[in-house]
């Protein structure tokens, strides 16, 4: 059973920044792993993402301000927030994906103020 560990929320200021970690347990693969938000009133959204071989992939709202990452081949990835804007708040949930099964964290909230 895979595990996620999420960590690094919390409230900050527009145009402040945060990092995200996302630690990964319960198995020996390399696992596709990502970022997920979730608003209030709003779906979960994709934000940030890197399969096993190394591709990144960000949305466009993110572009320029976000940066992901893994730690070497760790399944650990870090999610790091530049600039971040108030439509930048909400839940912030990792994801990993191994043989087409989807496995979350419990989410950590960030909060940025105006």
């Amino acid at each position: 059973q895979v595990q996620l560990v999420e960590s690094g929320g919390g409230l900050v200021q527009a145009g402040g920044s945060l990092r995200l970690s996302c630690a990964a347990s319960g198995t020996i693969f390399r696992l596709d792993m990502g970022w997920y938000r979730q608003a209030p009133g709003k779906q979960r959204d994709l934000v940030a993402a890197i399969t096993s071989g190394g591709s990144i992939n960000l949305v466009d709202s993110v572009k320029g301000r976000f940066t992901l990452s893994r730690d070497g081949n760790k399944n650990t990835v870090y999610l790091q927030m530049n600039s971040l804007k108030p439509e930048d708040t909400a839940v912030y949930y990792c994801n990993a994906n191994i043989r087409g099964t989807n496995y979350w964290g419990k989410g950590t909230l960030v909060t940025v103020s105006s």
